[in-house]
This record gives C-alpha cells, sequence and structure tokens, in this order.
C-alpha cells in the first residue's frame, strides 16, 4: 500500500477504520458464503497510528463440511484485500478533509 501521508489519528478515527474494514471483510465474506454455511467466522482488525498507520487483520473462516470444495484460503485473502482497500479509502477521506 502506498503511503498516504495523514498526519496524527484520534482514537475516534481510528476506532472508525476498524469498522470499515471489519464491515469490508464482512460484506464481501456474506456476499460469497450464505451465513448458514459458515460455521465460525471472526475478524480482528489492529490499527497502530504511528508513521507509517499499520492495518492488520485477522480473520478465522471456518465453513461448514457441505462447502469442502470452495477455497476457503482465496475467499479469506479476497476480504482481507477488500479491508485494506476500505482503509486506503477512508484515509484518502481523512486526507481530504485535513487538508480542507
Amino acid at each position: 500500500m502506498e503511503e498516504i501521508g495523514v498526519q496524527g489519528l484520534t482514537t475516534e478515527q481510528i476506532e472508525m477504520l476498524c469498522e470499515t474494514a471489519e464491515r469490508a471483510v464482512r460484506a464481501y465474506i456474506l456476499s460469497k458464503v450464505p451465513l448458514r454455511r459458515i460455521e465460525t467466522f471472526d475478524v480482528t482488525i489492529e490499527i497502530e497510528k504511528s508513521k507509517p498507520v499499520t492495518v492488520n487483520v485477522d480473520l478465522e473462516i471456518i465453513l461448514s463440511p457441505l462447502m469442502k470444495d470452495y477455497d476457503v484460503k482465496k475467499l479469506a485473502d479476497e476480504a482481507t484485500a477488500e479491508a485494506f482497500k476500505a482503509v486506503e479509502e477512508h484515509l484518502r477521506e481523512l486526507t481530504c478533509e485535513s487538508t480542507k
């Protein structure tokens, strides 16, 4: 991810970034797999506000045995990419707001 140049992040901004990333992961997963086919679905987002801002996405997903042929790793990788994309977009919005 390229450097966006956000100055300091407040606690509220970090919370919003975490929520944004988690929503992106959940929306992506649920757009691909019905909830009834998911046995375990945990998302943890950690954001360190040091420069540069560091985002960690920890995703645990276990699908029903009925989904045995589904590529869970690919699903998790794509959902993680969606989280990073959502965070990057949100950070860009924050940067635009701070320059006004």
